[in-house]
């Protein structure tokens, strides 16, 4: 049985990602508007009517104006960051605990994580679920990622000559993704986060820093280590790493997949580890994400 797909906002980073990778999705196809009417109302709601599920590409704000004009019962996934934590949508990360996977194959409304939030989700929600970290414990996240999600100004400066070799930026400490970190991790504490961009085009590391004497039952970086291990077995698109015996890594190595890794940095004898995730920030970090999600929701198609 064939899908039909309609993704309003296709001209951008993610939409054009989803609409490459569902090219090679068996008996699905693409709801289309030329360029005189990918802005009308009337046109975008005419193709959710003809579509099996609306994947919404957007400004938050224009995101929300396109569930106000879409017709009723519409299915939606959403990849702006309108909806991430908004009641009734479920949060498209299956990976997230036993039954998510489910829930978003069953739901009407999706809302596709964000990059960032995919690697600090995945690293600190294990550990509060299985108690080894508290829901209040000051944490900081840092993170860098590859240009490509940062809109077109960002691309094109580092695209430019001369473009800049790394940058921090969201220093006024309230970047867009922290409700969701919060939220999904399962935190009750606001975690201070420093995301960065470096001078290449996609990939992404998100780090958590720790103090092992700090988390519950002082566990060891093996431990923590097997804790994601048993948690992710089964994940395909998650992969647990046993131990970390490189003295560096690269945040290009999954460039062009949807997995994301996790590792367990440690200096045992200071009681210190550096949790890790690595992942694409247009694959598993968004477009693949998403598709991902396209596939549960319509049950394989």
């Amino acid at each position: 049985m064939s899908a039909k797909i309609f993704i309003d906002g296709q001209a951008g980073t993610t939409g054009l990602g989803i609409a490459q990778r569902l090219a090679a999705v068996p008996h699905v196809s693409l709801v289309t508007l030329d360029d005189a009417h990918r802005k009308s109302p009337e046109a975008r709601a005419a193709a959710m009517a003809e579509a099996d599920l609306t994947v919404l590409c957007l400004p938050d704000d224009a995101a929300r104006e396109a569930i106000a004009i879409a017709p009723e019962g519409t299915r939606f996934l959403d990849a702006s960051t309108a909806h991430r934590v908004a009641r009734g949508w479920v949060y498209g990360f299956p990976e997230l605990a036993p039954g998510q996977a489910a829930a978003i194959a069953q739901a009407r409304l999706v809302a596709n994580p964000g990059c960032y939030a995919t690697g600090a989700i995945a690293l600190l929600h294990p550990l509060v679920k299985l108690g080894l970290l508290g829901p209040g414990q000051a944490l900081s996240i840092n993170a860098i990622s590859g240009y490509s999600g940062g809109g077109k100004a960002m691309i094109a400066a580092h695209e430019a000559e001369g473009g800049p070799a790394f940058e921090l930026y969201a220093l006024g400490l309230a970047h867009k993704h922290i409700p969701e970190i919060m939220q999904y991790a399962g935190l009750n504490r606001r975690p201070l986060f420093v995301p960065s961009v470096g001078h290449f085009a996609q990939g992404m590391l998100v780090c958590v820093p720790m103090f092992l004497d700090q988390l519950r039952g002082h566990p060891t970086a093996e431990r923590l280590a097997e804790a994601y291990s048993d948690y992710y077995a089964g994940a395909e698109n998650v992969i647990a790493h046993p131990g970390l015996h490189a003295a560096n890594l690269q945040p290009e190595a999954l460039n062009n997949t949807d997995k994301l890794e996790i590792f367990v940095a440690a200096n045992e004898s200071a009681g210190h580890a550096v949790l890790i995730a690595r992942l694409d920030n247009l694959g598993k970090g968004a477009s693949g994400a998403a598709v991902q999600n396209i596939n549960l929701m319509l049950g394989g198609a």
